[in-house]
């Protein structure tokens, strides 16, 4: 009975308080108790927690590795597994047939969620119309941003293609210092010249990192 008034206890506090009504462990938590009918998930919240590091961490965790953790089962991965499908959906959500341009944290909410606790690079082109809304997020490469893994012309060729008028370059830093390097730098001046010619315009190229985010415009760097 003990654990039922936790649970309830907890349950109160979720549905009353703000944003911040629950310490990371109680939200993981609450969320155990979808696949732990019974019993006390706060040392699994925590064991969880101390494996993998943050929250976020825990729910971007392959199902695999989160049953190796005592206690998480596969229903309980499962619950996990549907709530970063969910944090994701509603992130794309809310920069979906908006223009991009006006939604822009929403769009680095998006890509944060998507990006930040990958463990390689990724680089991803999103094509807009010209309304600046989304008309393709195309995953370009895997690996170092560099002329051998992304080639300008073929990034806007790929824009002529879905009719696109502008596009966001953007890229992860497993590191997760969000600094741009001098390579990034080249292949966003490439692909800015590349863009001008042919009449696509280079919004920006933002760089997702575990410590936040940079823009190389508002850097001054396009």
């Amino acid at each position: 009975m003990a654990g039922h008034g936790h649970r309830s206890r907890l349950r109160a506090r979720l549905l009353k308080g703000g944003a911040e009504a629950l310490a990371d462990y109680e939200v993981l938590e609450y969320l155990l108790f979808a696949g732990v009918r019974q019993g006390d998930t706060k040392p699994v919240a925590k064991e969880l927690l101390k494996q993998f590091g943050t929250l976020s961490d825990v729910l971007n965790a392959d199902p695999h590795a989160l049953q190796r953790v005592k206690g998480v089962g596969e229903t309980t991965a499962a619950a996990l597994k549907a709530v970063n499908l969910a944090a994701r959906r509603m992130a794309r959500s809310e920069v979906s047939e908006k223009p991009v341009l006006s939604s822009w944290q929403a769009l680095i909410d998006y890509l944060a969620i998507d990006m930040a606790h990958l463990k390689v690079e990724r680089v991803r082109v999103l094509y807009l119309d010209t309304k600046n809304r989304l008309i393709d997020d195309h995953h370009a490469a895997e690996g170092s941003i560099d002329e051998a893994s992304v080639h300008p012309r073929e990034v806007i060729r790929r824009a002529m293609d879905v009719g696109a008028a502008a596009l966001i370059l953007v890229h992860n830093h497993p590191s997760g210092n969000p600094e741009p390097s001098r390579a990034d730098i080249q292949i966003t001046n490439q692909i800015a010249e590349a863009g001008r010619l042919l009449g696509v315009t280079l919004h920006d190229h933002v760089i997702i990192g575990r410590e936040g985010h940079v823009s190389l415009r508002a850097k001054g760097l396009i």
